[in-house]
């Protein structure tokens, strides 16, 4: 395409969003309302999706060995652990260390058991990494079974509900978005078939002189995407202050070790691009829907 006719055709995009004033505002605004609404559920999405991928690099298995277990059973059993596929890591925990953390974590009140040095009842551990950690309830049943274990933890019942929440969070954030795309579709489309309705008799001319189909449909597939452009800078704005002062004043923890908020940069400068490509895509798909349905020349 020629410079020139590319030229023309913005011209005439524009001149299509001038014309129909009312019509314009509401498709940007339902755009504008779309995209903010679509952008906050992504950003909580993506900081969710952070949050499950940090909690489950935090799934260890902890092995418990048998307390009757002599030094050479516990060579036996980190040999059998070594031998097992789809293990990352295996670290071995001696029970005066365990005891040592469990003071240090009960602070004032952990003094009581500094009496338990002596006679110390608590097991060695193997703690072990799954290199995936969606394999990690298999690979705790497969150890469960070796000799010389006496329990296996890895908070399944826990996991289990966080999982299942972030699911849900990623289901509903999905399927409102996909339903304020096709409200902005339906508006964009109606406001160009107005355009379209409005101008039949010039575009019926244009047709008669040997005007194309492409040629004549150019114009409106550049109104689309002025109409999506544009309702995306002021949901981008809103959410780059907004995240910002959220991140700023909240930091980046949340008081939990294992759940860290995402920074806004690059954050923000991926959802700027997101959003856009969102609104363009929107603007030219409502704007080819109603080119294919309305335009009869």
């Amino acid at each position: 395409m020629k410079s020139r006719t590319l030229a023309r055709h913005v011209k005439e995009g524009g001149k299509n969003l001038v014309r129909n004033g009312w019509m314009t505002f509401a498709s940007i605004s339902a755009v504008t309302v779309m995209l903010l609404v679509v952008g906050a559920f992504l950003m909580i999405i993506m900081n969710v999706n952070h949050f499950a991928s940090s909690l489950e690099d935090d799934v260890q298995v902890r092995v418990f060995i048998d307390l009757t277990a002599t030094d050479e059973n516990q060579e036996e059993l980190l040999s059998d652990l070594q031998g097992i596929d789809g293990i990352d890591s295996i670290l071995y925990v001696p029970k005066d260390e365990g005891l040592d953390s469990l003071i240090a974590s009960l602070g004032d009140q952990g003094d009581i058991f500094e009496t338990l040095r002596d006679e110390n009842p608590l097991n060695d551990v193997f703690v072990v990494q799954a290199e995936n950690p969606q394999e990690t309830e298999a690979l705790a049943s497969e150890i469960e079974e070796l000799s010389h274990v006496e329990a296996v933890e890895y908070g399944k019942d826990i996991f289990e509900q966080l999982f299942a929440v972030t699911d849900f969070v990623r289901l509903v954030g999905f399927a409102v978005i996909i339903g304020l795309m096709f409200t902005a579709m339906f508006l964009i489309a109606n406001t160009i078939k107005i355009t379209i309705i409005a101008r039949k008799r010039e575009i019926q001319i244009m047709k008669l002189v040997g005007a194309t189909n492409g040629f004549i449909r150019w114009p409106f597939f550049i109104e689309g995407l002025l109409l999506g452009v544009l309702g995306a800078i002021i949901p981008i704005s809103l959410l780059l202050y907004g995240y910002n002062s959220f991140y700023n004043s909240m930091g980046e923890n949340t008081g939990l070790d294992f759940f860290t908020f995402l920074a806004p940069d690059p954050l923000i400068m991926q959802m700027a691009i997101l959003l856009i490509s969102i609104g363009a895509f929107v603007g030219i798909w409502g704007s080819m829907m109603s080119v294919r349905k309305f335009l009869k020349v």
